[in-house]
């Protein structure tokens, strides 16, 4: 248990360092992670839903679309990137309606092109993308690990049972909460609070995060599987990891495009749009 505990400790402190590094530089690095981490959550999305067992041609068209969604984040904006994914979706649902394939294929599709779209259009280049990262992770981190010593420490009504049995509504609250808290102080670190919509922008990420622990929870309990994979020693898989992260990022793009069509700020940043007072 104690070589377990600490394997567990040593990776995730890697897993920190290189997230935290990246996230710092920011540019091409920052691209290169969030590329890395899609194509890795479609690798195992499709492991776990046995998609080249069901569907090989399937399967390999799904990775086509992650080798062209991960070339357009390198080289291209989050519009058009966008813009390729929903066609990639609408081929690959065609594909299923057609053959009878899988459904999880253009689910896998949209779930990891959505994670490497998201993370790199939110950070961006500039100081603001930094900033909206760190304020997204403060909301995931916090609402993650209040959740679970909150719902430990009072207990109380299961929030999923069927999915999560170990969830409570009292630690989705607690962790909602505390998560709330952490956003707003790393806002308020670098801008003045002037309204509510920074402490409501938090509310939904984190609601939107567990959100996504819950979404995880149910593909693995539906397909039978306690780990994502056996990728991150100690940890499981990626999408153990970055489950609540790539939710509260989906929910973050797109409150930021909402924004931009709004307002018409196709040139601004997407971390500016969000954070903007």
């Amino acid at each position: 248990m104690q070589s377990e505990l600490r394997l567990r400790i040593i990776s995730g402190i890697v897993l920190a360092v290189v997230t935290l590094g990246a996230t710092w530089a920011g540019g091409t690095v920052f691209e290169l992670l969030s590329v890395a981490i899609a194509v890795l959550v479609y690798y195992e999305w499709s492991t776990i839903t046995r998609l080249a067992e069901r569907d090989f041609q399937g399967n390999a068209f799904g990775w086509l679309a992650q080798a062209v969604i991960s070339a357009l984040i390198l080289f291209d904006g989050a519009h058009v990137t966008l813009l390729v994914l929903a066609g990639f979706a609408a081929i690959s649902a065609l594909w299923v309606f057609l053959r009878g394939g899988s459904w999880w294929l253009p689910g896998g599709i949209v779930y990891a092109g959505l994670t490497g779209i998201s993370l790199s259009a939110i950070r961006g280049d500039g100081d603001i993308g930094l900033i909206a990262m760190i304020f997204i992770f403060a909301v995931v981190w916090a609402t993650d690990i209040l959740a679970y010593f909150t719902g430990r420490a009072i207990g109380g009504p299961k929030l999923a049972p069927r999915i999560s049995p170990g969830k409570t509504w009292s630690g989705a609250i607690g962790g909602a909460v505390c998560g709330v808290i952490a956003g707003v102080a790393v806002f308020m670190s670098y801008f003045s609070l002037n309204d509510a919509r920074i402490p409501l922008l938090a509310l939904a990420l984190s609601v939107s995060s567990q959100i996504g622990d819950l979404f995880e929870s149910y593909i693995k309990r539906r397909f039978g599987v306690k780990d994502s994979s056996k990728l991150i020693p100690g940890h499981g898989g990626v999408m153990d990891r970055v489950d609540g992260l790539v939710f509260a990022c989906f929910a973050a793009l797109l409150i930021a495009l909402i924004q931009v069509v709004s307002t018409g700020g196709q040139n601004v940043p997407l971390g500016a749009i969000l954070l903007a007072p």
